[in-house]
């Protein structure tokens, strides 16, 4: 359940909701449990690519909720998302939040290299250029990218509906099998990811040591943590490739745990095949949400169960509306 002590209102400022292409599966979503509609905005592709979009409704004086995740392809969806914020700018909306459900290029924090480019800091200059004063961001893979933003930013989590739909399922698998279950993250940069569930789910944290070889290629050399003869539940804010994951189920089979691996994660960027690759390393009960619009895979048996953000980012915008905090949110 998403927490709000705040007396739910559809919120007491003029405001109007517009959603990108990419998202407009959840604004349905947020629509219902928000009370508001989306304005009508026409979003179109020239057939050399380029965005083409227009309000079909006034925002003069206006707060504009823009929902739109940077999900693949991430450059058509950021350029989308900057491009509606130029156009209610430019159509006099008095300010302008973007909701992103999945914030793309947050991985690229540093510089691999010394010819290399931020592109997270790129991304958030062109934001505030645009036009942008807010971004509420959920799950962001690196919280420290606020850091390269000079406008409020707002991280939330969909940890606390993650946890609530593994509570029941884990429960089930102990009572069958009379074991323990222990959270694992899969590389160091998820273990404050995974405390945060250990603590929402009273379990103990293993991690798993990582070694990127390249882009799609990781090794696992050592777990930290006891996972011998325990029900695994693999954390991660989001899986693309899927290697990762992978290579975290093959450790944990090598150091004994048990078998049926669960995973969790928020952002199902989810390429092509990594369902089933995930399907054949043993991951039996896969839990993601719909801050990007999932698709399915025929070839793989992995069916990944759903958890929907819409209520997360419905009570965020009511918040904001009525003058609340986001801190129970994040």
């Amino acid at each position: 359940m998403v927490p709000d002590s705040q007396t739910p209102s559809p919120g007491t400022r003029a405001a109007t909701l517009i959603a990108g292409s990419a998202s407009r599966s959840l604004a349905a979503r947020v629509e219902h449990d928000l009370g508001r509609r989306f304005a009508a905005a026409t979003i179109e592709r020239f057939p050399d690519g380029e965005v083409s979009v227009r309000l079909d409704e006034p925002v003069r004086g206006e707060e504009v909720f823009l929902l739109a995740a940077t999900a693949p392809p991430v450059n058509d969806h950021l350029v989308e998302l900057l491009a509606l914020a130029d156009a209610c700018r430019r159509a006099d909306a008095a300010r302008i939040v973007a909701v992103v459900p999945y914030f793309g290029y947050a991985r690229s924090d540093r510089r691999d290299g010394r010819r290399t480019p931020i592109m997270a800091s790129l991304v958030a200059e062109l934001a505030e250029r645009a036009g942008i004063d807010h971004v509420v961001a959920v799950d962001v893979h690196t919280p420290a990218v606020e850091g390269f933003f000079h406008i409020p930013v707002d991280n939330l989590t969909a940890i606390p509906p993650l946890a609530d739909a593994l509570s029941p399922v884990l429960a089930e698998r102990l009572a069958t099998t009379a074991g323990k279950a222990v959270i694992v993250a899969p590389d160091m940069g998820a273990v404050r990811l995974a405390n945060r569930y250990a603590t929402k789910l009273d379990l103990p944290v293993a991690v798993c040591h990582k070694r990127r070889l390249g882009g799609a290629e990781v090794s696992v050399s050592r777990i930290t943590g006891d996972v011998v003869g325990r029900q695994c539940v693999i954390i991660d804010d989001m899986i693309s490739t899927g290697g990762t994951i992978v290579e975290s189920v093959r450790a944990l089979n090598d150091a004994g745990a048990a078998p049926g691996h669960i995973v969790a994660a928020t952002h199902a960027v989810l390429v092509p095949g990594a369902l089933q690759k995930m399907d054949d390393a043993g991951v039996r009960e896969l839990f993601l949400t719909d801050s990007i619009e999932p698709r399915g895979d025929s070839t793989a048996r992995l069916v990944p169960t759903i958890v929907s953000v819409a209520p997360l980012i419905a009570t965020a915008i009511r918040r904001l509306l009525d003058g609340g905090s986001l801190r129970e949110l994040a």
